[in-house]
């Protein structure tokens, strides 16, 4: 399997289009990133009723704790106490719950934001360089051996534009059918060029 071609112009254009895929990945994931940063930042509202919620409640609770020593009425006097250490904790809990809220939030629009510019490159762009890479291997490896020259000139006669066939010979059909040597190299080298590879000499 080849990576890149061997004809240099298609070789730059192969590269420069691998370092703009991989930069468009980099730079929609920082953005995803970033994303998740700035929504991320509405929690602090939450952490702050969190901590609020808790040391209340701890305080509540440790007075509740020394007035229920107080003999005969302890245990009327500190139920209020205890009361309100637990909507503490309930409003603690909310705390957490809207940073949960929010950081669900904050990884659901980065994912989203990174989904599809992902996509394009992974169903798009990835597909088309996987393909390439795979017919480019096997024409490579045919390219050296006359009956793969001889494959490779029949692939040229069948998807290579009529254009460029009549540009090689008006009769390269013909001379082809004949097994003519240089007709068959010069539709092997057709195809071979397609694919931005080199024919043998």
């Amino acid at each position: 399997m080849k990576l890149y071609a061997d004809l240099p112009s298609t070789r730059v254009r192969q590269v420069v289009t691998d370092l703009a895929a991989v930069a468009w990945v980099y730079l929609w994931i920082r953005l995803g990133i970033w994303l998740d940063h700035l929504v991320g930042r509405l929690a602090a509202p939450g952490r702050t009723v969190e901590r609020a919620g808790t040391g209340l409640a701890d305080n509540l609770a440790g007075a509740g704790s020394r007035i229920d020593r107080v003999p005969g009425v302890g245990g009327t006097l500190a139920k209020p106490f205890n009361q309100a250490a637990d909507a503490a904790r309930a409003l603690a809990g909310a705390g957490r719950e809207q940073q949960q809220v929010v950081h669900d939030l904050a990884l659901a629009l980065a994912v989203a934001l990174v989904a599809v510019p992902l996509g394009l490159v992974v169903f798009g762009w990835l597909p088309l360089r996987l393909r390439w890479m795979r017919r480019s291997g096997a024409a490579a490896a045919l390219r050296a051996a006359p009956a793969g020259r001889d494959l490779l000139a029949l692939r040229a006669l069948a998807t290579q534009p009529l254009r460029r066939l009549a540009a090689l010979d008006p009769e390269i059909a013909a001379a082809w059918r004949r097994g003519d040597p240089e007709a068959v190299d010069a539709l092997a080298a057709l195809q071979l060029r397609r694919l931005g590879l080199r024919p043998l000499r």
